[in-house]
């Protein structure tokens, strides 16, 4: 049974390569990513798959029995982009599909639920069997931001007091591979998120603890984030939604504490601590 795995090359894509090599023969895993040369170090088949080209689609997807749909990172015309894969997927007689979309994404307040629910509702309609990973945020989405924490004194946000319950790359990676690898997930919507949640002035404590600095969060309100982001480099419209994700966190958008996660990967999820300990190196 050959799987398919797009965006095999990204940071999430990678992982549940490696981890689903431990688990079954390379010579079933294939890689589908635009450009195959940047795969060539994964030692699996890679075929050239681009989301937006959906007349070359089909080719790549022959022979593929389950496929790993993990959801495009841009925000234009993404649901365009995924109902490509789908009618593909469909022609060219996939299985399943397993679709990381977003925690909680029907009632979610954050701009990126109407195109996960739009892509969800494609995939019950496309008659194809479906497994779909409601993720919660990445816990590195904040941890990259640490060292630019550590040397400018402060953690800044908006997200107010709000709890999060977030998960590292490699946590939301194990449960792919759980899926794919054990039986009973077919038909299946599981909300997904870490352990334990923290607010960001929780984190930004951790990194004093760990700093043995004084690194306090600083909170900004919208504007002033989306101001402040766009002055680091950040192009305005990115700015701008990340700040109102920020806001979004304020409201419990990404808060869960169901713990399925922990439940379907068999351990709890990576510890807040251990990732802020790897962010500073």
């Amino acid at each position: 049974m050959k799987t398919g795995i797009t965006g095999a090359t990204g940071q999430l894509g990678r992982l549940v390569v490696d981890k689903l090599k431990n688990r079954v023969n390379s010579s079933d895993l294939v890689a589908l990513v635009r450009s195959p040369e940047k795969a060539a170090d994964l030692g699996i088949e890679a075929r050239a798959f681009d989301y937006t080209k959906p007349d070359t689609l089909g080719n790549a997807l022959t022979g593929i029995n389950q496929l790993v749909l993990i959801s495009s990172n841009e925000l234009m015309d993404r649901v365009k982009q995924h109902e490509n894969v789908i009618n593909a997927a469909k022609a060219a007689g996939v299985k399943r599909i397993i679709y990381t979309s977003l925690l909680h994404a029907d009632t979610t307040s954050l701009s990126l639920g109407k195109d996960h629910i739009e892509t969800e509702n494609l995939l019950k309609s496309s008659g194809i069997q479906f497994t779909i990973l409601r993720n919660g945020w990445y816990t590195e989405n904040y941890t990259s931001s640490i060292p630019g924490a550590v040397a400018g004194g402060a953690f800044l946000g908006s997200a107010k007091d709000g709890k999060i319950s977030s998960a590292t790359r490699e946590d939301y990676a194990d449960v792919i591979v759980a899926v794919l690898t054990n039986e009973g997930h077919e038909g299946k919507i599981y909300e997904l998120a870490g352990d334990e949640a923290y607010t960001l002035s929780g984190l930004a404590a951790e990194i004093s603890r760990q700093t043995g600095k004084e690194i306090p969060y600083k909170d900004l309100s919208e504007g002033e984030y989306a101001e402040l982001l766009t002055s680091f480099g950040i192009p305005v419209a990115f700015a701008k939604a990340i700040a109102g994700w920020d806001v979004g966190v304020s409201k419990g958008d990404l808060f869960d504490d169901s713990k399925v996660l922990s439940k379907l990967i068999g351990r709890p999820t990576t510890p807040l601590s251990d990732s802020v300990k790897k962010a500073l190196g």
